[in-house]
Protein backbone atom coordinates (compact mmCIF):
# COMPACT_ATOMS: atom_id res chain seq x y z
CA UNK A 1 0.00 0.00 0.00
CA UNK A 2 2.83 2.38 0.93
CA UNK A 3 4.68 1.54 -2.30
CA UNK A 4 1.53 2.20 -4.32
CA UNK A 5 0.98 5.54 -2.53
CA UNK A 6 4.60 6.52 -3.09
CA UNK A 7 4.36 5.63 -6.79
CA UNK A 8 1.18 7.66 -7.25
CA UNK A 9 2.73 10.64 -5.43
CA UNK A 10 5.81 10.47 -7.62
CA UNK A 11 3.72 10.35 -10.79
CA UNK A 12 1.71 13.37 -9.64
CA UNK A 13 4.90 15.33 -9.01
CA UNK A 14 6.31 14.41 -12.43
CA UNK A 15 3.02 15.36 -14.10
CA UNK A 16 2.97 18.78 -12.44
CA UNK A 17 6.62 19.33 -13.40
CA UNK A 18 5.89 18.43 -17.04
CA UNK A 19 2.93 20.81 -17.14
CA UNK A 20 5.02 23.67 -15.75
CA UNK A 21 7.84 23.07 -18.23
CA UNK A 22 5.41 22.76 -21.14
CA UNK A 23 3.80 26.09 -20.31
CA UNK A 24 7.14 27.88 -20.32
CA UNK A 25 8.66 26.41 -23.48
CA UNK A 26 8.14 26.84 -27.16
CA UNK A 27 7.98 23.99 -29.64
CA UNK A 28 11.72 24.28 -30.15
CA UNK A 29 12.32 23.71 -26.45
CA UNK A 30 13.51 27.22 -25.59
CA UNK A 31 12.02 29.21 -22.78
CA UNK A 32 9.77 31.98 -24.10
CA UNK A 33 9.21 35.31 -22.34
CA UNK A 34 5.79 36.00 -20.85
CA UNK A 35 3.42 37.57 -23.36
CA UNK A 36 2.19 40.29 -21.03
CA UNK A 37 3.41 43.40 -22.80
CA UNK A 38 6.01 44.12 -20.13
CA UNK A 39 9.49 45.36 -20.95
CA UNK A 40 12.27 42.76 -20.83
CA UNK A 41 13.94 42.34 -17.48
CA UNK A 42 17.45 43.48 -16.68
CA UNK A 43 20.04 41.66 -18.75
CA UNK A 44 17.48 40.47 -21.31
CA UNK A 45 17.71 41.53 -24.96
CA UNK A 46 15.01 42.05 -27.56
CA UNK A 47 15.74 41.61 -31.28
CA UNK A 48 13.78 44.01 -33.46
CA UNK A 49 13.64 42.89 -37.09
CA UNK A 50 13.70 45.74 -39.59
CA UNK A 51 12.60 44.76 -43.09
CA UNK A 52 13.69 46.61 -46.21
CA UNK A 53 12.17 46.43 -49.70
CA UNK A 54 13.67 47.99 -52.80
CA UNK A 55 15.41 47.30 -56.12
CA UNK A 56 18.85 45.80 -55.48
CA UNK A 57 19.18 44.52 -59.04
CA UNK A 58 17.79 45.76 -62.33
CA UNK A 59 17.56 49.21 -63.87
CA UNK A 60 16.57 50.97 -60.63
CA UNK A 61 19.13 49.17 -58.45
CA UNK A 62 21.17 52.29 -57.72
CA UNK A 63 18.21 53.77 -55.80
CA UNK A 64 17.50 50.64 -53.78
CA UNK A 65 21.14 49.99 -52.96
CA UNK A 66 21.55 53.55 -51.66
CA UNK A 67 18.55 53.11 -49.36
CA UNK A 68 19.61 49.63 -48.22
CA UNK A 69 23.15 50.80 -47.48
CA UNK A 70 21.93 53.78 -45.45
CA UNK A 71 19.48 51.70 -43.40
CA UNK A 72 22.25 49.18 -42.79
CA UNK A 73 24.60 51.96 -41.67
CA UNK A 74 21.99 53.43 -39.30
CA UNK A 75 21.40 50.00 -37.74
CA UNK A 76 25.13 49.30 -37.33
CA UNK A 77 25.63 52.65 -35.62
CA UNK A 78 22.64 52.20 -33.31
CA UNK A 79 23.72 48.70 -32.27
CA UNK A 80 27.35 49.73 -31.74
CA UNK A 81 26.33 52.70 -29.59
CA UNK A 82 23.65 50.70 -27.71
CA UNK A 83 21.35 53.56 -28.64
CA UNK A 84 18.21 51.63 -27.68
CA UNK A 85 18.95 49.88 -24.35
CA UNK A 86 18.07 46.20 -24.36
CA UNK A 87 17.38 46.17 -28.12
CA UNK A 88 19.40 44.70 -30.97
CA UNK A 89 18.31 45.75 -34.46
CA UNK A 90 18.47 43.24 -37.31
CA UNK A 91 18.13 44.12 -41.00
CA UNK A 92 16.38 41.79 -43.45
CA UNK A 93 16.54 43.23 -46.98
CA UNK A 94 14.50 41.97 -49.94
CA UNK A 95 15.15 42.71 -53.62
CA UNK A 96 12.08 43.92 -55.53
CA UNK A 97 14.02 44.26 -58.81
CA UNK A 98 11.96 47.43 -59.33
CA UNK A 99 8.83 45.35 -60.00
CA UNK A 100 5.66 46.11 -58.05
CA UNK A 101 4.50 42.48 -57.93
CA UNK A 102 7.85 41.32 -56.57
CA UNK A 103 7.70 44.14 -54.04
CA UNK A 104 4.30 42.87 -52.90
CA UNK A 105 5.76 39.37 -52.51
CA UNK A 106 8.66 40.83 -50.53
CA UNK A 107 6.27 42.59 -48.13
CA UNK A 108 4.37 39.33 -47.63
CA UNK A 109 7.55 37.34 -46.97
CA UNK A 110 8.90 39.86 -44.48
CA UNK A 111 5.63 39.94 -42.56
CA UNK A 112 4.51 36.29 -42.74
CA UNK A 113 7.82 34.40 -42.72
CA UNK A 114 10.45 36.70 -41.25
CA UNK A 115 8.05 38.23 -38.69
CA UNK A 116 9.58 41.70 -38.99
CA UNK A 117 8.49 44.42 -36.58
CA UNK A 118 8.65 47.22 -39.13
CA UNK A 119 9.55 47.79 -42.80
CA UNK A 120 11.65 50.62 -44.24
CA UNK A 121 10.40 50.67 -47.82
CA UNK A 122 9.59 50.39 -50.47
CA UNK A 123 11.72 52.68 -52.65
CA UNK A 124 9.68 53.27 -55.81
CA UNK A 125 6.11 54.56 -55.56
CA UNK A 126 4.63 51.61 -57.47
CA UNK A 127 6.33 49.21 -55.06
CA UNK A 128 5.03 51.03 -52.00
CA UNK A 129 1.53 51.25 -53.45
CA UNK A 130 1.59 47.46 -53.83
CA UNK A 131 3.07 46.76 -50.41
CA UNK A 132 1.08 49.28 -48.36
CA UNK A 133 -2.18 47.27 -48.21
CA UNK A 134 -0.19 44.15 -47.24
CA UNK A 135 1.44 46.06 -44.38
CA UNK A 136 -1.97 47.26 -43.21
CA UNK A 137 -3.46 43.77 -43.42
CA UNK A 138 -0.52 42.34 -41.44
CA UNK A 139 -0.58 45.27 -38.98
CA UNK A 140 3.12 45.95 -39.54
CA UNK A 141 4.10 49.61 -40.07
CA UNK A 142 6.06 50.60 -43.16
CA UNK A 143 7.83 53.89 -43.86
CA UNK A 144 8.98 54.61 -47.39
CA UNK A 145 12.04 56.85 -47.58
CA UNK A 146 11.59 57.87 -51.21
CA UNK A 147 8.14 57.09 -52.69
CA UNK A 148 6.75 60.43 -53.82
CA UNK A 149 3.40 59.56 -55.45
CA UNK A 150 0.63 61.94 -54.43
CA UNK A 151 -1.76 60.67 -51.72
CA UNK A 152 0.25 57.45 -51.34
CA UNK A 153 -0.29 57.17 -47.59
CA UNK A 154 -3.89 58.39 -47.46
CA UNK A 155 -6.28 55.95 -45.79
CA UNK A 156 -3.56 53.59 -44.55
CA UNK A 157 -2.63 54.07 -40.87
CA UNK A 158 0.26 51.61 -41.24
CA UNK A 159 1.98 53.45 -44.11
CA UNK A 160 4.24 56.50 -43.73
CA UNK A 161 6.86 58.25 -45.82
CA UNK A 162 9.87 60.47 -45.37
CA UNK A 163 9.96 62.52 -48.58
CA UNK A 164 7.99 65.42 -50.07
CA UNK A 165 5.29 64.31 -52.49
CA UNK A 166 5.49 64.92 -56.23
CA UNK A 167 2.82 67.61 -56.19
CA UNK A 168 4.62 69.63 -53.50
CA UNK A 169 7.93 69.49 -55.37
CA UNK A 170 6.50 70.25 -58.81
CA UNK A 171 4.31 73.14 -57.71
CA UNK A 172 7.09 74.82 -55.73
CA UNK A 173 9.57 74.45 -58.60
CA UNK A 174 7.10 75.88 -61.12
CA UNK A 175 6.43 78.87 -58.88
CA UNK A 176 10.17 79.42 -58.35
CA UNK A 177 10.87 79.17 -62.09
CA UNK A 178 8.29 81.83 -62.92
CA UNK A 179 8.64 84.23 -60.00
CA UNK A 180 12.38 83.96 -59.28
CA UNK A 181 13.90 82.92 -62.61
CA UNK A 182 11.52 84.88 -64.83
CA UNK A 183 10.78 81.96 -67.16
CA UNK A 184 7.52 82.03 -69.11
CA UNK A 185 7.48 79.21 -71.73
CA UNK A 186 7.84 75.61 -70.52
CA UNK A 187 8.19 72.23 -72.18
CA UNK A 188 7.72 69.04 -70.17
CA UNK A 189 9.49 65.74 -70.87
CA UNK A 190 8.33 63.03 -68.47
CA UNK A 191 8.99 59.36 -67.83
CA UNK A 192 5.80 57.36 -68.27
CA UNK A 193 5.59 55.87 -64.77
CA UNK A 194 3.88 56.88 -61.52
CA UNK A 195 6.71 59.24 -60.57
CA UNK A 196 6.95 61.02 -63.90
CA UNK A 197 3.22 61.30 -64.50
CA UNK A 198 2.53 62.79 -61.06
CA UNK A 199 5.30 65.38 -61.48
CA UNK A 200 4.14 66.20 -65.00
CA UNK A 201 0.52 66.75 -64.01
CA UNK A 202 1.25 69.12 -61.13
CA UNK A 203 3.99 71.05 -62.95
CA UNK A 204 1.78 71.44 -66.02
CA UNK A 205 -1.12 72.69 -63.91
CA UNK A 206 0.97 75.16 -61.86
CA UNK A 207 3.16 76.43 -64.70
CA UNK A 208 0.12 76.69 -66.95
CA UNK A 209 -1.67 78.89 -64.43
CA UNK A 210 1.33 81.20 -64.01
CA UNK A 211 2.84 81.14 -67.52
CA UNK A 212 2.60 78.91 -70.61
CA UNK A 213 3.25 75.21 -71.24
CA UNK A 214 4.04 74.84 -74.95
CA UNK A 215 4.94 71.13 -75.27
CA UNK A 216 4.50 67.86 -73.36
CA UNK A 217 6.41 64.72 -74.42
CA UNK A 218 6.86 61.28 -72.81
CA UNK A 219 9.63 58.68 -72.65
CA UNK A 220 10.15 55.30 -70.97
CA UNK A 221 12.54 54.28 -68.20
CA UNK A 222 15.76 53.03 -69.75
CA UNK A 223 15.36 54.94 -73.01
CA UNK A 224 18.63 56.00 -74.61
CA UNK A 225 17.51 58.25 -77.45
CA UNK A 226 15.32 61.34 -77.08
CA UNK A 227 15.82 63.18 -80.37
CA UNK A 228 12.22 62.84 -81.63
CA UNK A 229 10.82 64.39 -78.44
CA UNK A 230 13.52 67.06 -78.36
CA UNK A 231 12.93 67.96 -82.01
CA UNK A 232 9.25 68.51 -81.29
CA UNK A 233 10.11 70.59 -78.23
CA UNK A 234 12.71 72.64 -80.12
CA UNK A 235 10.07 73.77 -82.61
CA UNK A 236 8.13 75.39 -79.74
CA UNK A 237 11.22 77.36 -78.54
CA UNK A 238 10.64 77.04 -74.76
CA UNK A 239 12.56 78.95 -72.09
CA UNK A 240 12.87 75.80 -69.99
CA UNK A 241 12.46 72.02 -70.16
CA UNK A 242 11.14 70.32 -67.04
CA UNK A 243 12.39 66.72 -67.03
CA UNK A 244 10.13 64.62 -64.80
CA UNK A 245 12.36 61.59 -64.38
CA UNK A 246 15.51 60.16 -62.84
CA UNK A 247 19.10 61.24 -63.23
CA UNK A 248 20.31 58.68 -65.79
CA UNK A 249 17.77 59.67 -68.45
CA UNK A 250 17.90 63.35 -67.40
CA UNK A 251 21.64 63.51 -68.05
CA UNK A 252 21.26 61.91 -71.49
CA UNK A 253 18.38 64.26 -72.36
CA UNK A 254 20.55 67.25 -71.41
CA UNK A 255 23.40 65.93 -73.58
CA UNK A 256 21.21 65.39 -76.63
CA UNK A 257 19.46 68.74 -76.15
CA UNK A 258 22.85 70.47 -76.17
CA UNK A 259 23.88 68.56 -79.31
CA UNK A 260 20.71 69.82 -81.03
CA UNK A 261 21.45 73.39 -80.05
CA UNK A 262 18.61 73.72 -77.52
CA UNK A 263 19.54 76.38 -74.98
CA UNK A 264 16.54 76.05 -72.64
CA UNK A 265 16.99 75.97 -68.87
CA UNK A 266 16.93 72.38 -67.57
CA UNK A 267 14.61 71.84 -64.57
CA UNK A 268 13.94 68.69 -62.54
CA UNK A 269 12.84 67.15 -59.27
CA UNK A 270 14.54 65.04 -56.62
CA UNK A 271 15.23 62.22 -59.07
CA UNK A 272 18.10 64.37 -60.37
CA UNK A 273 20.06 64.25 -57.13
CA UNK A 274 22.95 61.86 -57.64
CA UNK A 275 26.63 62.14 -58.58
CA UNK A 276 25.71 60.00 -61.59
CA UNK A 277 23.87 63.01 -63.06
CA UNK A 278 27.18 64.88 -63.13
CA UNK A 279 29.21 61.92 -64.39
CA UNK A 280 26.94 61.26 -67.37
CA UNK A 281 25.75 64.79 -68.13
CA UNK A 282 29.11 66.57 -67.72
CA UNK A 283 28.99 70.05 -69.31
CA UNK A 284 25.50 69.55 -70.71
CA UNK A 285 23.94 69.39 -67.24
CA UNK A 286 25.72 72.53 -66.00
CA UNK A 287 23.21 75.05 -64.66
CA UNK A 288 20.37 72.55 -64.20
CA UNK A 289 18.01 73.40 -61.33
CA UNK A 290 16.01 70.86 -59.34
CA UNK A 291 14.19 70.25 -56.07
CA UNK A 292 15.65 68.03 -53.35
CA UNK A 293 15.20 67.00 -49.74
CA UNK A 294 18.92 66.72 -48.97
CA UNK A 295 22.16 68.55 -49.66
CA UNK A 296 25.42 66.76 -48.91
CA UNK A 297 27.26 70.09 -48.86
CA UNK A 298 25.34 71.23 -45.78
CA UNK A 299 28.07 72.20 -43.27
CA UNK A 300 26.16 70.98 -40.20
CA UNK A 301 28.09 68.40 -38.12
CA UNK A 302 25.31 65.79 -38.34
CA UNK A 303 25.17 65.93 -42.13
CA UNK A 304 28.93 65.84 -42.53
CA UNK A 305 29.24 62.97 -40.05
CA UNK A 306 26.75 60.97 -42.10
CA UNK A 307 28.49 61.81 -45.38
CA UNK A 308 31.88 60.84 -43.92
CA UNK A 309 30.66 57.56 -42.39
CA UNK A 310 28.81 56.57 -45.56
CA UNK A 311 31.86 57.29 -47.73
CA UNK A 312 34.11 55.32 -45.38
CA UNK A 313 31.73 52.35 -45.34
CA UNK A 314 30.63 52.17 -48.98
CA UNK A 315 33.36 54.06 -50.87
CA UNK A 316 31.10 56.69 -52.42
CA UNK A 317 29.24 59.85 -51.51
CA UNK A 318 25.65 59.31 -50.37
CA UNK A 319 22.89 60.53 -52.64
CA UNK A 320 19.45 61.78 -51.64
CA UNK A 321 18.05 58.24 -51.59
CA UNK A 322 20.67 57.26 -49.01
CA UNK A 323 20.00 60.32 -46.88
CA UNK A 324 16.24 59.75 -46.84
CA UNK A 325 16.76 56.06 -46.08
CA UNK A 326 19.04 56.89 -43.16
CA UNK A 327 16.52 59.32 -41.71
CA UNK A 328 13.63 56.86 -42.17
CA UNK A 329 15.55 54.23 -40.21
CA UNK A 330 16.36 56.69 -37.45
CA UNK A 331 12.71 57.75 -37.26
CA UNK A 332 11.92 54.08 -36.60
CA UNK A 333 14.50 54.05 -33.80
CA UNK A 334 12.90 57.17 -32.35
CA UNK A 335 9.50 55.49 -32.41
CA UNK A 336 10.91 52.44 -30.61
CA UNK A 337 12.53 54.58 -27.93
CA UNK A 338 9.33 56.55 -27.37
CA UNK A 339 6.75 53.76 -27.58
CA UNK A 340 8.25 50.27 -27.56
CA UNK A 341 9.36 47.40 -29.78
CA UNK A 342 6.03 45.85 -30.82
CA UNK A 343 4.75 46.64 -34.32
CA UNK A 344 1.72 48.52 -33.05
CA UNK A 345 3.89 50.57 -30.70
CA UNK A 346 6.25 51.44 -33.55
CA UNK A 347 3.27 52.49 -35.67
CA UNK A 348 2.06 54.78 -32.89
CA UNK A 349 5.55 56.24 -32.51
CA UNK A 350 5.89 56.98 -36.23
CA UNK A 351 2.45 58.63 -36.31
CA UNK A 352 3.59 61.00 -33.55
CA UNK A 353 6.89 62.09 -35.15
CA UNK A 354 7.19 65.86 -34.89
CA UNK A 355 10.18 68.06 -35.73
CA UNK A 356 12.51 65.07 -35.94
CA UNK A 357 16.04 66.50 -36.45
CA UNK A 358 17.10 64.46 -39.46
CA UNK A 359 19.95 65.03 -41.86
CA UNK A 360 17.28 65.90 -44.44
CA UNK A 361 15.90 68.61 -42.16
CA UNK A 362 13.23 68.87 -39.49
CA UNK A 363 10.58 66.27 -40.27
CA UNK A 364 7.04 65.80 -38.99
CA UNK A 365 4.38 63.24 -39.90
CA UNK A 366 0.86 64.50 -40.53
CA UNK A 367 -2.45 62.78 -39.77
CA UNK A 368 -2.34 60.88 -43.08
CA UNK A 369 1.19 59.54 -42.60
CA UNK A 370 2.68 62.05 -45.05
CA UNK A 371 5.84 64.01 -44.36
CA UNK A 372 6.18 67.71 -43.68
CA UNK A 373 9.64 69.11 -44.39
CA UNK A 374 11.39 71.89 -46.26
CA UNK A 375 11.89 71.65 -50.02
CA UNK A 376 15.40 72.60 -51.14
CA UNK A 377 16.33 73.87 -54.59
CA UNK A 378 19.77 72.94 -55.91
CA UNK A 379 21.73 73.90 -59.02
CA UNK A 380 24.61 72.26 -60.86
CA UNK A 381 27.53 74.68 -60.73
CA UNK A 382 31.13 73.95 -61.78
CA UNK A 383 30.46 70.23 -61.86
CA UNK A 384 28.99 70.09 -58.37
CA UNK A 385 25.73 70.76 -56.53
CA UNK A 386 25.02 74.11 -54.92
CA UNK A 387 22.00 75.07 -52.80
CA UNK A 388 20.22 78.15 -54.16
CA UNK A 389 17.16 77.99 -51.89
Amino acid sequence: MQRKTFFLSLMAILLVFAMVMGAGCTESGTVSPPDNGEEPGEGENVVVKVGNVGPLTGGAATYGISVRNAVELAIKEANANEEIPGVTLELIAEDSEGDWSKAANAFSKLIDQDKVNVIVGAVLSSETAAGGPIAMDGKVPAISPTSTATDLTVGNPYLFRNCPSDDVQASQLAEYAVTELGLSKFAILYTNNDYGVALKETFEETAGSLAEVVAVEAFMDGDEHFRPQLTSIQQKDPDAIFIAGYYTEAAKIAQQAAEQGIEAQILGADGFYSPVLLQIGEEAIEGAIFTAAFFSGDPSPTVQSFVSNYKETYGEEPDMFAALGYDAARMVFEAIKNKGTESEQIREGLAEIKDFPGITGLTSIDEEGDTLKEILILQVEDGDFKRIR
